[in-house]
């Protein structure tokens, strides 16, 4: 039973973490049909950022606040990949929309500048972070460990999801994202500035992949290449669930989130893989638009 438990929630902690690092591609991908390459790379800026944040509240700041720098590294690193995600936006992406291959190799270009510049600036070796205080040690429960940094990333996945949720179906900005994305014709004769609606969408899920990579600078060495260990995936997830559903890539996060590590469990880390994305091939030769899809009359034209 130990084991087991062991084994669900560190397929939860799993889950989360692709949910987490999905969200951004659910919107970027996903609505804005643009497949960004550097999305890994937004995730590895924002762990970095959790990096500078941390070293300037150790050199700068009191001891006794120092645990209150990865609340302060999460908004930084929502604030400098939303700033980069705009940048990237409004003078490449927006040139290249429509242009699926086009935007490919762009921004996967992109992201080797920016792993480049990473190693430039940080060096080669990997660095890591100090977890908070308040995150070290673990709940014991009936002799099962969870850690307390794995059950704080789920509440901040969840409380993502739940932001995500709320922008997307709840508020104005939301419905106007996806009138633009399902008829951009129709809705710029609504009156919709869709250039404006382009670059907050983009930006803001590069954002949510600055967040993502908050949570993974706790789990262990920050390098160059750390987005890459996620984005394969998150993409993954995000097709499998339905591009364009939040429900979907809820769902495609927890299937191979859970598959990984149970498989893993009792096969290696290669087989589990290989099991994963045989798993994915057959669900989408019985449902090829995902779990979930959108249903409207643009779409089934």
């Amino acid at each position: 039973m130990v084991q087991f438990m062991n084994t669900v929630f560190n397929g939860v902690s799993l889950s989360s973490i692709i949910l987490l690092t999905s969200l951004g591609l659910a919107i970027t991908f996903g609505l804005m049909r643009v497949i960004n390459m550097a999305h890994g790379e937004f995730l590895m800026i924002g762990a970095y950022m959790t990096y500078v944040v941390q070293n300037i509240f150790a050199k700068f700041l009191p001891e006794s606040v120092f645990s209150l720098y990865y609340f302060v590294a999460i908004l930084a690193a929502f604030a400098v990949t939303f700033l980069l995600g705009a940048l990237m936006e409004r003078f490449i992406i927006s040139k290249l929309y429509g242009r699926e291959i086009d935007s490919l190799l762009a921004t996967w270009g992109i992201s080797l500048i920016l792993q480049q510049a990473a190693r430039s600036i940080f060096g080669m070796q990997g660095v890591n972070v100090t977890a908070p205080s308040f995150l070290n040690g673990g709940l014991e429960i009936g002799g099962c460990t969870f850690s307390y940094n794995r059950l704080f990333i789920l509440v901040m996945v969840v409380a993502c999801m739940l932001l995500v949720w709320y922008i997307m179906y709840k508020s104005n900005f939301g419905k106007q994202m996806r009138a633009v994305m399902q008829n951009r014709s129709m809705a710029q004769c609504m009156g919709i500035n869709s250039k404006k609606v382009d670059m907050i969408t983009f930006s803001f899920g590069s954002g949510l992949a600055g967040i993502a990579g908050c949570s993974v600078a706790l789990l262990g060495s920050i390098d160059s290449t750390i987005g890459q260990s996620y984005i394969v995936n998150s993409f993954i997830a995000v097709v499998l669930g339905g591009v364009g559903k939040l429900i979907g890539t809820v769902f495609g996060s927890s299937i191979i989130g859970f598959a990984s590590i149970g498989i893993e469990n009792y096969t290696s880390a290669s087989i589990a893989k290989a099991a994963v994305l045989f798993i994915v091939i057959v669900v989408l030769q019985f449902r090829p638009q995902g779990l979930f899809t959108i249903k409207s009359r643009k779409l089934d034209e």
